[in-house]
């Protein structure tokens, strides 16, 4: 009979799962289940100093597991004494973790309760491989910034090898990496959402804010408004419409009737196409010899040149003659007034 709670649960991703414990549960499997995974050539040395600690762990879950070197390959299969069923799939997922460059030590964490892995395919999203390539070095970073910032702020380890991304960490942190990944494949930059990632962090330290919606606190990036290419595209203006059609082109045989070549015989067309071409280099030749000898030819010094006139005009303006001497005037009893005071103060101190 299937559980069916009275309420919606709120707060689910806070809410404790009770441990699932050995007591009363062995010998639950009653199948035998197994997963192989394949490994690159480059990882076979790691794996084959790391696989007994793998093997030793995965023994107290009651899963076993081998390592074929020849064939290349990791398996992991249930047995009588395995006594969680699901622990089966965090064995296939840890070795999947190891075939991709992630360390033990990291990988190991996949067997906890709470702690689920992501892989994450990054070439399929983008079809240009330059493109994917810088886009997987924005979501880097310098010095690999970006990547421990996003580390930080979703409790999640994050490795990325080649076409994919691996993830390891609780299952509210993975949905975050997924979400930026996908985006910054998709050409939105991953600094936007750390920054919104930032913010929600410290929202949730005000226990008054526990309740409220966050919206108004978050920022809001507005995309930029980028020239389209049909705007820069010159356009020929339309013609006027006319209900007839256009006229047809002359064909081939039109041309030849109309030049006379149609009547001409295979020699006679042999002839008539050097003879233009003969024309053709000869008038070709003529206009080189003329831009050769340009530089040569004397200019002309029959053209008279041209002078300036520097004739001024005796006529003069004697009002406004009269009226810039009167203004002269004024400002000069003006500035006499103005210094008035100075001048016998200095006339004083002297005597």
């Amino acid at each position: 009979m299937l559980f069916m709670p009275e309420s919606v649960i709120s707060d689910a991703w806070n809410k404790k799962i009770p441990e699932y414990t050995k007591q009363g549960v062995e010998g639950c499997v009653t199948m035998k289940s197994s997963f192989a995974t394949i490994f690159p050539a480059y990882r076979e040395g790691y794996i084959k100093e790391c696989f007994p600690l793998v093997k030793k762990n995965l023994q107290e879950h009651g899963i076993e597991a081998e390592l074929d070197l020849r064939s290349g390959y990791m398996l992991v299969s249930t047995t009588k004494r395995t006594w969680d069923p699901y622990m089966i799939f965090k064995a296939r997922d840890m070795l999947k973790l190891l075939s991709r460059s992630v360390p033990y030590e990291q990988a190991v964490k996949v067997l906890d309760d709470g702690i689920s892995c992501d892989i994450i395919k990054m070439g399929g999203v983008v079809s240009n491989k330059e493109k994917m390539v810088k886009r997987r070095e924005r979501l880097i970073g310098p010095n690999g910034s970006t990547l421990k910032a996003l580390e930080l702020l979703t409790n999640c380890y994050v490795l990325i090898q080649g076409n994919t991304c691996a993830a390891i960490g609780s299952y509210n942190g993975l949905a975050k990496v997924r979400k930026i990944v996908d985006e910054t494949m998709r050409n939105i930059h991953p600094i936007y959402t750390i920054k919104t990632l930032m913010i929600m962090r410290e929202l949730e330290k005000d226990p008054q804010l526990k309740n409220e919606n966050w919206h108004r606190f978050l920022p809001s990036f507005a995309a930029k408004k980028s020239k389209s290419v049909s705007s820069t595209i010159k356009r020929k203006p339309k013609k006027p419409y006319t209900p007839f059609p256009p006229p047809q082109p002359e064909s081939k045989i039109d041309k030849e009737l109309a030049s006379g070549e149609y009547f001409m015989n295979q020699n006679e067309r042999v002839a008539r196409k050097n003879q233009l071409r003969k024309e053709s280099q000869a008038a070709a030749e003529e206009r080189r010899q003329l831009k050769r000898q340009q530089p040569f030819i004397p200019p002309d010094e029959t053209k008279p040149v041209e002078k300036k006139s520097n004739v001024k005009s005796n006529d003069i303006d004697v009002e406004a003659l009269k009226k810039k001497i009167k203004d002269g005037k004024k400002r000069k009893t003006l500035v006499g007034k103005k210094n008035l005071p100075t001048a016998r103060k200095s006339m004083k101190s002297k005597k």
